[in-house]
């Protein structure tokens, strides 16, 4: 009798996760269905469906590990015939199903060897969605503002006004599959498991056309240019995707049609950036207007203008809002705001009079008129202390 911890490759100590490990990994690797025919890989895996059978197993395993095997006979369901060993394939079968997840069928009524061993299942029926399509549309800056509706131009696959999407000529035109027998699929045997693949007659529909739609040639769907209206809401920004459902190619085979999905491109505004929902404007301002104060009317983004009072004393870069004046959110939850960003000129190409009343300014300044500026020399005196 081998030692079941030498059958896994494990030592005595390995953990139950450990054990499940090295048994999935032993169990690919000989199982009939890889090996078929091969009668020391059927022992095999025998012999590791069993070691795992009692290491998995708390209380076996601490039985094997104070008694060995023969202390396991007739314990527990190892085997029917009074020893540790499994009487039939089907048990070692069975133990290798609890470690891949429980039972013989996966999710959706996958079987779960599957996708062990590649055998790809392929479900009947014959429906398809439509195929799905993309049209790009590019808007001026206030159009992403005030939102619009454009036209655009798409040639779709559209069900057959003909046949109504059957295929057929008319309704005795459609008959049961005569490979499949109506299901769709056909099951083939592999080793010890039945696949089920789509039938290649009438590639999953269950029915076959004997005499085709004279317009769409048995397909059920004809090519067809038409008009689209959409509708873009306020708000949207460069990059965003809507969906506009059922837009699509028709559907084959009765499946649901796809959809038409829009790619927003906003083209950029000479004057204002946009910042999330809120909208970036510089507003250049003389010296005296940022030194005395001000009123302005700027632009917002809907063509229109609004009244902003500059404080007296506004530094340059100095960040001004308006409220509401930006982009509305695109999901209804408010609007942005306009912000003003202050850029104050320096006066060039002064006239004699300018200079010589700036000299006289001068002549006139204090420490108060210029905080920043005496905060920097304030700072540079320490530094070099």
């Amino acid at each position: 009798m081998s030692d079941y911890y030498n059958v896994l490759g494990v030592s005595r100590t390995a953990t139950s996760d450990e054990i499940k490990k090295a048994y999935r990994k032993s169990a690919m690797q000989y199982h009939p269905d890889r090996n078929q025919g091969d009668a020391a890989a059927e022992k095999k895996f025998k012999e590791i469906s069993e070691a795992y059978e009692v290491l998995s197993d708390e209380k076996k395993r601490q039985i094997y590990d104070q008694y060995g095997a023969d202390a396991l006979k007739g314990a527990g369901g190892m085997g029917g015939g009074g020893g540790p060993g499994f009487s039939s394939m089907e048990e070692a079968l069975r133990t290798f199903m609890g470690a891949f997840g429980g039972g013989a069928q996966g999710g959706g009524g996958e079987s779960i060897f599957d996708s062990l061993f590649g055998f790809e299942s392929q479900g009947g029926g014959g429906a398809q969605q439509g195929a799905s399509k993309k049209v790009t549309i590019t808007l001026p800056f206030d159009e992403a503002v005030t939102g619009a509706q454009k036209e655009v131009a798409i040639t779709n696959y559209v069900s057959c006004s003909k046949c109504d999407g059957s295929g057929a000529k008319n309704a005795s035109a459609i008959k049961k599959c005569q490979q499949c027998h109506g299901s769709g699929v056909i099951n083939q045997s592999r080793g010890f498991f039945t696949m089920s693949s789509t039938c290649p007659r009438c590639q999953g529909m269950g029915k076959t056309i004997t005499d085709p739609c004279a317009d769409c040639h048995g397909s059920g769907r004809s090519k067809k240019k038409q008009q689209v209206t959409i509708k873009i809401p306020a708000g949207v920004d460069n990059g965003m995707r809507m969906r506009m459902a059922g837009y699509g190619d028709a559907g084959e085979a009765g499946g649901p049609p796809g959809d038409l999905y829009v790619y927003i491109n906003v083209e950029p505004h000479p004057v204002f950036q946009r910042d999330g929902d809120d909208v970036l404007l510089e507003l250049p301002l003389s010296f005296t207007e940022a030194a005395l104060g001000c009123k302005k009317d700027v632009p917002t983004p809907r063509g229109s203008t609004a009244r902003l009072t500059v404080p007296e004393g506004t530094q340059s870069d100095k960040m001004l809002r308006i409220k509401g004046e930006g982009f509305p959110n695109v999901h209804g939850q408010g609007k942005g705001d306009l912000l003003v960003k202050v850029v104050v000129e320096t006066p060039v190409r002064l006239t004699d009079k300018q200079i010589k009343l700036l000299e006289e300014f001068a002549k006139l300044e204090s420490e108060q008129n210029s905080p920043r500026k005496k905060n920097f020399f304030d700072k540079m005196k320490d530094f070099f202390k």
